[in-house]
């Protein structure tokens, strides 16, 4: 049997870009010593340009410099930074009911409503993994209540704040049970948790049976409660390939922790049929969005390129490359890391962009928003960093 991929320099790559690039440029720049919390807004040197604080972005940084902390690359002052997020967040960020407020000003007052079910993703997540970093009885109580106020807003994600009136048509969500899938995963290992498992299992199988259509080969956004597809319509044949290929990574780490081998080839056949479907044969990169009959997108950013797209693909391609062994997963990495750190990358201030156009140019310099910071970009290098070593470990044995 030859030997499999020599994967020391690319893991020596990953390293240096996390450890020298991004992690110094969010911790010199990211956090606030003087409020609390995090800047989530800047720009290509580190500089602020909004002070407003988003609470995905917020707690996803929690997240991460828990999850930090007790990595092979973590440093103490890594917790402090968790904390003091921690701290902030359960202080100045829930309404009246629990739930977690969409936007902060930099003091922590509340300007943007809980419209977002994500909110309690995050912070589930960001809990959770301090939980694990501290063992702090705090931690473990925020993640429970988040969890369960993320279950209560499944069936109506946005609540009173929903615009919809009773004609729009009822939609299943793809994202809620992509999260939730994953959500399963990060509270289980972090809590030694088994409460949630029930939902997990019944979210995968969602993505999995429902979601995703063999016949097409690509995974719909949105489903009619029947789990029929409205090909009618530009809502019902929306494609996000990059959220399809994330759900693809949760499901393979769900199937490896749970013994769900069978979930296997059918998620690696959905990687396939999404990155098939979604890479630019023109310019190279995924798309942002698409329509599943090639219909005009409404979304003027359709053909954009965007990191956290590319992040996802990178693991999911290595994750269903260690199972399978399957080269094309291993050719699909190679070309997707190539064309991310040619494109992506700034060698002058450290982090990546996060938005290109078609071709492949900045469209945006900034390093952080309301919709980017330092989540995406760290958990892909983390996340592919342990597929490549674990694949030198196992040699040529798959799932």
């Amino acid at each position: 049997m030859p030997a499999g991929p020599d994967f020391a320099p690319d893991i020596e790559r990953y390293e240096k870009e996390l450890t020298r690039n991004v992690v110094p440029f969010w911790e010199a720049h990211g956090i606030d010593h003087e409020y609390g919390g995090y800047f989530d807004s800047l720009d290509r040197d580190g500089s602020v340009w909004d002070p407003d604080k988003w609470m995905w972005m917020q707690w996803r940084k929690v997240f991460m410099f828990a999850t930090l902390t007790r990595s092979a690359y973590g440093e103490p002052r890594y917790l402090d930074h968790a904390r003091q997020g921690f701290e902030f967040l359960t202080r100045h960020g829930k309404s009246g009911d629990g739930s977690y407020c969409f936007g902060l000003n930099r003091k922590g007052e509340p300007i943007v409503a809980p419209y977002s079910i994500y909110s309690e993703a995050f912070a589930a997540m960001g809990a959770a993994a301090l939980y694990k970093a501290t063992g702090e009885d705090a931690c473990r109580a925020e993640a429970d209540s988040a969890m369960a106020n993320y279950l209560r807003r499944m069936a109506n994600p946005k609540g009173q704040w929903d615009k919809s009136l009773p004609a729009r048509p009822a939609r299943l969500s793809h994202g809620v049970y992509m999260i939730l899938a994953n959500l399963g995963t990060v509270v289980k290992d972090c809590l030694q948790s088994a409460d949630y498992e029930a939902q997990v299992a019944e979210a995968v199988d969602m993505v999995v049976h429902c979601f995703w259509n063999p016949e097409r080969r690509i995974l719909f956004e949105n489903i009619d409660p029947d789990f029929s597809v409205d090909m009618e319509s530009g809502d019902g044949r929306h494609i996000n390939p990059g959220h399809g290929l994330e759900s693809c990574w949760f499901i393979l780490q769900y199937a490896e922790r749970n013994q769900r081998p069978e979930l296997v080839p059918v998620v690696a056949d959905m990687i396939k049929g999404l990155l098939d479907f979604g890479w630019d044969r023109e310019y190279g990169g995924i798309y942002y969005f698409m329509d599943a009959l090639g219909r005009p997108k409404l979304e003027l950013e359709w053909d954009m390129k965007l990191w956290w797209v590319h992040n996802e693909a990178l693991v999911a391609t290595l994750y269903a490359y260690r199972l399978t062994r399957d080269p094309v997963f291993l050719e699909w990495f190679r070309q997707i890391d190539a064309w991310s750190w040619e494109h992506f990358r700034d060698p002058e201030y450290g982090e990546w962009f996060g938005y290109l156009n078609r071709r492949g140019e900045p469209t945006h310099l900034l390093k952080g928003s309301k919709w980017k910071c330092f989540f995406h970009l760290p958990r892909c290098l983390i996340a592919c960093i342990e597929q490549m070593k674990l694949c030198a470990d196992e040699g040529q044995q798959g799932y």
